[in-house]
């Protein structure tokens, strides 16, 4: 895809964000479109944000499980920016008038204490670098048609990817530890919402180790020249499906001996 129709698309999605008008999927529209072409698309639309004042304080990685990449077909997961914007306190009210439409899934956040930038990177090489690891709950978004109003074809991974990988907020909480402390694939959480069980997963279901995803990220963006800064929040990719919600929802996230998690929106 060309520079200008790169532009004209991340103008699009930014103004989709901010009026709530969901856009027609990139990949209908332009069903040439590249996965290299979708993260262009987001990165141009992440230069708009920091020229508008946002700052960046992490990342997120998505697709981390087999059924989700095989639904996409993809053999890698996809990864979004966190901005400062978009962190939500524990057991605060995030305001829906904000969004589109909303739904929510169970994570662990690494906290960085130092840069992490090298190709092959390890699980080993994640946990040298985490400072602490604390449950977390991701707040998903679509500023585009999940299905398409004309042609009812489904949004695809491009779509995704150039929508920032769906993400829209975090909310951090729980009892936060020290990498190494546990084995981070016998996590769990029961998420509830308005006190009913949705979703139960194991955080083995990302990558068979939720620092995979950190370690898929960090390889990627060092093979760009780009680095995972110390005191970044990196969410390393959600164990249960997405939980649909909306105004007067309250969601708990309960991670066992790591605490709890939970947000309302109002």
């Amino acid at each position: 895809m060309d520079s200008e129709t790169i532009d004209r698309l991340a103008g699009e999605l930014d103004t989709a964000e901010r009026s709530r008008q969901q856009i027609r999927a990139i990949s209908v529209r332009h069903p040439e479109a590249t996965i290299a072409d979708a993260y262009r698309i987001q990165a141009a639309w992440i230069e708009r944000k920091v020229a508008a004042g946002r700052a960046i304080l992490g990342h997120k990685i998505g697709l981390t499980s087999k059924a989700m990449q095989a639904a996409v077909g993809i053999a890698e997961p996809d990864s979004g920016i966190l901005f400062d914007d978009m962190f939500f306190a524990d057991g605060g009210v995030v305001p829906t008038e904000r969004f589109i439409g909303l739904r929510v899934e169970a994570e662990l956040a690494f906290r960085l204490g130092k840069p992490l930038a090298k190709p092959n990177c390890s699980v080993f090489d994640v946990l040298d670098a985490t400072d602490y690891i604390s449950p977390a709950l991701e707040i998903l978004d679509t500023r585009i048609f999940r299905v398409d109003p004309e042609t009812r074809a489904t949004r695809t991974v491009v779509d995704t990817i150039a929508d920032n990988a769906a993400n829209a907020g975090i909310v951090v909480g729980g009892r936060p530890f020290r990498p190494g402390e546990h084995d981070l694939r016998w996590i769990g959480a029961i998420c509830s919402k308005n006190g009913a069980v949705e979703e139960t997963g194991l955080a083995a279901g990302v990558l068979n180790n939720p620092a995979m995803g950190v370690a898929w990220l960090a390889s990627r963006m060092a093979s760009q020249g780009r680095t995972l800064e110390a005191g970044q929040i990196v969410l390393a990719g959600s164990f249960i499906r997405p939980i649909e919600v909306g105004k007067g929802d309250t969601i708990v996230a309960d991670y066992g001996a790591f605490g709890s998690v939970s947000v309302h929106f109002a």
